[in-house]
């Protein structure tokens, strides 16, 4: 081989050779875009026998010309004081992956080689060049600069890097604030897999939504170690939180607000206050998110609990069916289909309510589940535990369900796609934070670790069971959050383009949980001896290494802010078809020039409109005595008593119509009327029933059934009467009925 392709005196074979070093000139195929050929063919490669150490020596300790033939190197033998090389391996300690850095560790140029990339879509085999936090090339034989630090995948999944869509970092409660700040927090989640966050910010019930989210961004941007984005939730509604909400998503960069239909008296919204907030989140091109529980009745199921002397985390569950988690999940489905709206259904944590979202996207519904770690990891019978602090560390809104087989189900249905994204709800207290409610429940601060194990769980129950595909898996880990807060496809996808954030993925490396080596602060982890499979070999953010060889290299304070503009397209195309399809018109109609009730000379008390029937709170009016009451035809006198009894007059013919047997009285009726006298006889009748059939008497009578010389009140005129008004107009009234 020609000196070009030694390093430090050490004769390299050509595939591990720098791009340009190689004796053979290198052939001018492939690039930006280039198409891969045979990219998706089945394929199977033997990385094994491309090992590094096998054909070849290790450089000597002293510098020579040329290293003599020798046996490689024994597995797991540290590297020699000139190389450069790193070696990843799993747990078991087999070589995974050879790392070839360049003179220049400091260069963000980096070039993956030999990994099948996996998108949500497709997967296949290329290389990938990344420089300035981008990738700039995928394909084979690329053409790179010099200054390239090489990693060879051997066949390893490349996928995009995790996104964690809930995280409650550094979040402030009663006076204390969650042990896993923003720096902490972060660190955890690229330990995982994931690097992006999208933490909620929590405003002050007096303060605004400005105010605190400029709180959040000066918390994040000081310690955040990856990308983040911002929700905003929304503890109370009036007309300046409306405006508040105009500027920030026009000038702010967030696009998704979350309103809370538990914790009464605090931030709770009435079903009013949801539609009027849904549609004005509509009209701007966000997202609502909902915590959906009945407040109301968890706040009468916790006084009763207390009641019953239950203070302990069983009280938490006990006091939170899952009946009322999918009751809240039905009603805030139905408000935003009336206004419209997306809906992002947060925590999904019971069968009923992961069900209720999925039967109303079959029917159509723009709406989004996202369960959380916990919720797919383990269940709810810890809170029986006789460990205080063990129940405690489990203790989350809506809670975790006691029904054992509830993680399988809500997996199978995010494999399906039923539920589209993942999240952790990362929110850690202490022991002694938790302990606040040591005698009451309701005190206990609610949150759960989950942002370092996500990714390892959902693999671990769904992809290593056979629920979900790789694919899917790229899919509801990053990929589905990207595009629903139109963050795709600079994220959550390998593409030129694309920011570089990419991990390296070992199906088959095997992690137990512990709380002992895990990267949160918290002393619990509710994972606590479970055994994964599926976790991160390399970790790439922002184009650079943040776990290699099962180290962490973080940089506090390198996270960036990412804004997410208004009307993602994988949400409102939708929106905009149903808006479409929804548009209101009036039916077109001649106009009415029948007789109209005149309500202004109704008598006061008297409303034949409402039946007391069935209404508790209805009280039946008071039954005056006609016989003490005097009254006029002609509009003189005392008006008509105030009971419900109702006449019916017609051209030759009068009828008693219906009178209540309550209402039983003495009715004078019957009267004459001769030409243009103004004399008027009555005839007393006892009604002894519900009706009463009067004689036949030829009545003059006007155009609208009154005798001819009388004045009637318009207040005995039968509310009963039906105004037939036939399609057509005022041409086909003829009659009334």
């Amino acid at each position: 081989m020609a000196a070009g392709g030694r390093r430090g005196g050490e004769e390299l074979p050509v595939y591990l050779a720098r791009p340009g070093t190689a004796a053979v000139p290198r052939q001018k195929r492939g690039g930006l875009f280039c198409s891969v050929e045979g990219a998706f063919e089945s394929k199977t490669l033997d990385f094994g026998a491309l090992r590094v150490g096998q054909r070849r020596a290790p450089p000597p300790a002293r510098p020579g010309p040329e290293p003599g033939p020798g046996p490689g190197p024994e597995p797991g033998s540290a590297p020699g004081p000139d190389s450069d090389a790193g070696e990843l391996r799993a747990a078991a300690g087999e070589e995974r992956l050879q790392d070839l850095a360049p003179a220049d560790d400091t260069s963000d140029r980096l070039l993956i080689k030999g990994g099948r990339i996996v998108n949500d879509d497709q997967s296949f085999y290329a290389d990938i060049y990344m420089e300035d936090g981008l990738i700039k090339q995928i394909g084979d034989n690329l053409i790179v600069p010099g200054g390239v630090k090489t990693i060879e995948a051997n066949g390893k999944m490349v996928i995009p890097g995790g996104i964690d869509v809930h995280t409650r970092l550094q979040m402030p409660y009663k006076g204390m604030t969650a042990v896993d700040d923003f720096f902490q927090g972060t660190k955890a989640a690229l330990a995982g897999g994931t690097t992006m966050i999208m933490d909620h910010v929590v405003p002050d019930p007096e303060s605004s939504l400005a105010e605190a989210l400029e709180r959040w961004r000066e918390w994040a941007d000081g310690k955040a170690c990856c990308d983040y984005a911002l929700h905003v939730d929304i503890p109370r509604w009036s007309d300046r939180i409306r405006q508040e909400l105009h500027t920030m998503v026009q000038e702010k960069g967030v696009n998704s607000f979350m309103v809370y239909m538990a914790y009464k008296d605090l931030y709770q919204m009435s079903n009013t206050e949801l539609y009027e907030i849904f549609s004005c989140l509509a009209e701007l091109g966000a997202i609502a998110q909902v915590h959906a529980e009945n407040g109301d009745i968890i706040a009468q199921e916790q006084t009763r609990m207390l009641e019953m002397g239950i203070t302990g985390p069983e009280g938490h569950v006990l006091s939170r069916p899952e009946e009322l988690e999918a009751e809240a999940v039905f009603r805030a489905i139905t408000i935003a289909s009336q206004t419209n709206c997306p809906l992002y259904v947060t925590k999904v944590m019971s069968k009923s309510a992961a069900d209720l979202i999925s039967q109303a996207r079959k029917k159509g519904n723009v709406v989004f589940g996202e369960p959380i770690t916990a919720s797919l990891g383990t269940d709810g019978t810890h809170y029986w535990s006789k460990n205080w602090a063990k129940a405690a560390a489990f203790v989350v809104s809506p809670p975790l369900s006691p029904d054992p087989t509830t993680p399988d189900y809500i997996n199978s249905l995010l494999a399906s796609g039923d539920l589209q994204v993942s999240g952790s709800a990362h929110c850690t207290f202490s022991t002694a934070q938790k302990a606040i409610g040591k005698d009451n429940f309701t005190a206990i601060p609610e949150g759960t670790n989950g942002i370092e194990e996500r990714m390892s769980v959902i693999w671990d129950k769904a992809v290593a069971t056979g629920k979900m595909d790789e694919n899917q898996f790229v899919a509801v880990t990053s990929t589905n959050a990207a595009k629903i807060f139109n963050l795709y496809p600079r994220k959550g996808r390998i593409a030129v383009g694309s920011d570089s954030d990419l991990v390296i993925w070992d199906p088959d490396a095997v992690k137990i949980v512990t709380a002992k080596t895990h990267q949160s602060a918290a002393e619990y982890n509710i994972f606590e001896g479970m055994e994964l499979r599926g976790a991160p070999l390399v970790v790439i953010c922002q184009g650079k290494i943040m776990l290699e060889d099962g180290n962490l290299h973080v940089t506090q304070g390198t996270g960036r802010f990412l804004p997410s503009s208004p009307f993602p397209d994988y949400v409102y195309k939708r929106i905009k078809a149903r808006r479409k399809m929804a548009e209101m018109h009036a039916v077109p109609r001649g106009m009415y020039d029948g007789p109209v009730f005149d309500l202004t000379t109704t008598p006061k008390g008297g409303t034949p409109a409402g039946s007391t029937r069935g209404s508790p709170t209805r009280q039946t009016p008071p039954v005056r005595n006609l016989h003490q009451s005097g009254f006029s035809l002609s509009g003189h006198g005392q008006s008509w008593p105030s009971t419900p009894l109702h006449l019916a007059v017609e051209a030759r013919r009068t009828v008693a119509t219906e009178v209540p047997v309550q209402h039983q009285t003495l009715l004078l009726q019957h009267g004459s009327v001769h030409g243009g006298a103004s004399t008027v006889t009555f005839k007393p009748l006892l009604l002894s029933g519900s009706f009463l059939e009067s004689e036949r008497e030829q009545v003059p009578v006007d155009s609208l059934g009154r005798p001819f010389g009388t004045q009637i009140d318009e207040g005995v005129r039968s509310a009963s009467k039906r105004i037939v008004a036939p399609p057509g107009g005022r041409s086909n009234i003829t009659s009334l009925s």
